[in-house]
């Protein structure tokens, strides 16, 4: 499978790893970044309280963003795979694959990484996912018959049940994060080039620097995140100097104006990021029709151009339009069109029949339960959605929640509609996100099933040709448009905004798994 190259310029297991992540084990540096050394300061979303690989996906997405965990391999921002904590792979069949851990690498706590911690990290994973105690759901991208560690030479070997074309790059994903199992009962403990000194839940994490790091010298001593719901008070802080970094302003003119100022550097990636909201099939909008409607209902361009300044770039696939996945061989059948919504509705006998101004599907008030969070303008994007809904008779209640509820609530199929935005080339390929629609995987994202799909996604899996893949992946985008399996909003360009004075290497990668790293340094 082809890596993509940039085309254009639980609650109660969440409390529990909080407590894990909150207070490193090491006491090698006493108060770190004190008065004279090097410190920074950066507000971000907060996208979980955890950073447990197993808790759920954001989660894993912050033990690496933080800088505090790694993976046996990584993204370049060209978005092709390269070594980490591996050095070197063998594989003849795509089935068994032989990976040499690289030598000297510790986890931030001293201990080694062998090839026998590696295999307790996997298996961890794999065994959260069996016994429910995670909701990350690492056998969505690769499962293994066997895994077997032999330190004496360094050497881990995976044995897929299936030919896995691309396993270094499912292996950079951050489910697969390695942490040290042996003290993961009292913290969480990774190879990063910073550790986690104190939590402050919902507010504040304090890193210090990794002593052990494998990769070059970290360049802070120490480092203080904030965690930061709203976009304007990230960008007010980084204006007052209380922070030199920040991810993602979503407000239009917040943005703008920093870009026009000197004093920061803005750097914006291309679109890999779809706006999505998924749909529930176990409910009301398992009936084709109303799906349907739905999506003849909701003006996307408007949406994206106005009622969030730009921020996203409408369109109709769940694979954006700036990849090299054959958009333009693509066909929308429902184009925005709220008669044709109304005629949809009115032909299926979804009427309002007391004439309260809402319809009712098989004797009920049709009231869609639509679950969002704020981050990235999804919160904006809901709203909206529910008052075009209105406007043809479909009631629609929003409730924004926190990720993590969201996300629970996700995957326990507690909603009708769910605001989503994530990388639709998560391990390199599209074919990763794909598998969200594939039956054996789609009980997460809301009970998608299609045969045809299934036929093809599986056959995707095992192609090597990259014609042949690339037309499985134009069939598979249209089969999802076709039966409005999912509400496309558009495509997110990510964004970080840093102090010209104060910050050197702060640019954000398309796949941002990865936030605080070694190339983000003092300004000299």
């Amino acid at each position: 499978m082809k890596w993509y190259k940039r085309a254009a310029s639980g609650l109660m297991a969440a409390i529990m790893t909080l407590a894990l992540a909150a207070c490193g084990s090491n006491d090698q540096i006493e108060n770190p970044g004190g008065p004279d050394g090097t410190h920074l300061n950066f507000s971000c979303y907060n996208y979980s309280n955890s950073m447990d690989p197993i808790t759920n996906v954001n989660s894993s997405w912050c033990f690496l963003r933080y800088g505090v965990g790694e993976c046996l391999f990584r993204f370049d921002e060209n978005v092709e795979v390269e070594y980490a904590l591996c050095d070197s792979y063998e594989t003849e069949d795509y089935t068994t694959w032989v990976l040499h851990i690289r030598e000297g690498v510790r986890f931030s706590n001293g201990n080694a990484v062998t090839a026998s911690a590696v295999k307790a990290s996997l298996e961890r994973v794999y065994a959260a996912e069996a016994d429910k105690s995670g909701n990350s759901t690492p056998s969505q991208y690769a499962a293994f018959s066997s895994i077997e560690a032999d330190d004496a030479e360094g050497v881990l070997t995976l044995v897929c049940t299936a030919q896995t074309i691309n396993l270094p790059g499912i292996l950079a994903y951050p489910w697969y994060g390695i942490v040290d199992t042996s003290v993961i009962d009292s913290e969480v403990i990774g190879t990063g080039p910073y550790y986690v000194t104190a939590l402050e839940e919902n507010s504040t994490i304090d890193l210090a620097k990794n002593p052990y790091y494998w990769d070059g010298e970290a360049p802070y001593d120490a480092i203080r995140i904030y965690l930061t719901e709203d976009s304007s008070t990230k960008a007010m802080a980084l204006k007052s100097g209380d922070v030199d970094l920040v991810e993602n302003i979503t407000t239009p003119s917040d943005l703008a104006e920093l870009k026009a100022d000197d004093a920061y550097y803005v750097s914006t990636t291309a679109g890999v990021r779809l706006g999505n909201s998924y749909f529930n099939f176990n409910g009301v909008l398992g009936n084709e029709a109303l799906r349907q409607a739905v999506q003849y209902a909701v003006d996307d361009a408007t949406m994206c151009g106005v009622t969030v300044g730009g921020m996203y770039t409408a369109g109709c696939s769940v694979l954006p339009s700036s990849l090299p996945y054959g958009y333009d061989q693509l066909t929308d059948p429902y184009a925005y069109d709220l008669n044709k919504a109304v005629e949809t509705l009115d032909a299926a006998g979804i009427v309002d029949t007391d004439g309260d101004g809402y319809r009712e599907l098989n004797g009920q008030k049709i009231n869609l339960n639509y679950l969002a969070y704020t981050s990235r303008n999804l919160d904006e994007f809901a709203q909206a959605v529910a008052i075009s809904l209105e406007a043809v008779g479909i009631g629609c209640t929003v409730t924004v929640q926190d990720y993590d509820t969201a996300l629970a609530n996700q995957s326990a199929g507690n909603f009708d509609m769910i605001t989503s935005n994530a990388i639709v080339v998560p391990t390199g390929d599209p074919s990763g996100f794909l598998g969200n629609f594939y039956s054996g995987n789609s009980s997460a994202y809301g009970y998608y099933a299609n045969e045809e799909y299934d036929a093809l996604y599986e056959r995707l899996l095992t192609a090597t040709d990259s014609d042949a893949q690339l037309q499985l992946i134009i069939q598979l985008q249209q089969i999802l448009i076709d039966d409005a399996a999912t509400l496309v909003h558009g495509y997110y360009n990510s964004t970080f905004a840093s102090r010209v004075s104060a910050v050197d290497g702060a640019d954000i990668t398309p796949i941002d798994y990865y936030w605080i790293t070694t190339k983000i340094r003092p300004a000299q």
